[in-house]
C-alpha cells in the first residue's frame, strides 16, 4: 500500500465541494488524516478565493492509476471542466502532493495555499534544503493572507 498526501482545492462552491470529495474519497480508499480547510486568494486569477485542505490516503494504485482511474473521474463527477485556463475557476482540483515520501509537487515550499494545508499532516517533511514543511509552511504563511474556515468541516 502507498501512502499519498492530495491537495484538494475549489473556488465553485466550495464549502460543499471539499467535504464532498473526501466523502467520495473514503468510498473507494482509507482516509487516513484530514487537515483544516484554509482559505487564500486565488493564485494566478482573479476568480473567487480558493478553499483548499489536504488529505493522506492509503491505496495500492501506483501514481498515475491513481490520478487517471480515481482522481481525475471523480473530478469530472464533480463537474470539473479543464480549459486552457489551468488558473480557470474550479469546482474541484485534486492533485498528489506526495507519493510515499516522494514530492511530486515542487512548488510545495513556494506557495502558502499548498504548504499550510499539507504541513498539518506531514509536518516534519524536509525540503531538499532541510527546512521542514511546518517552518515554510509558517514563513510562507507571513507573506500571504491564509486564514483557517473552522465552518467548513470534513468528516475523517
Amino acid at each position: 500500500m502507498h501512502q499519498v498526501c492530495l491537495l484538494i482545492g475549489s473556488n465553485i462552491q466550495p464549502e460543499r465541494n471539499i467535504p464532498l470529495s473526501v466523502t467520495l474519497l473514503k468510498k473507494v480508499m482509507p482516509v487516513l488524516q484530514v487537515s483544516s480547510v484554509w482559505e487564500s486568494a486565488t493564485v494566478g486569477s482573479d476568480g473567487p478565493n480558493m478553499l483548499n485542505a489536504a488529505i493522506l490516503v492509503s491505496t495500492p494504485l501506483e501514481a498515475d492509476d491513481l490520478k487517471e482511474q480515481v482522481l481525475r473521474p471523480l473530478e469530472a463527477q464533480m463537474g470539473r471542466v479543464r480549459t486552457s485556463d489551468k488558473n480557470a475557476p474550479r469546482t474541484i482540483d485534486l492533485d498528489i502532493i506526495f507519493f510515499d515520501q516522494n514530492c511530486l509537487e515542487p512548488n510545495l515550499w513556494h506557495y502558502a495555499f499548498r504548504a499550510v494545508p499539507v504541513a498539518q499532516v506531514l509536518p516534519d517533511t524536509p525540503s531538499e534544503a532541510g527546512e521542514s514543511l511546518k517552518d515554510a509552511a509558517d514563513r510562507l504563511a507571513q507573506h500571504t493572507p491564509i486564514w483557517i474556515r473552522r465552518d467548513v468541516e470534513i468528516q475523517q
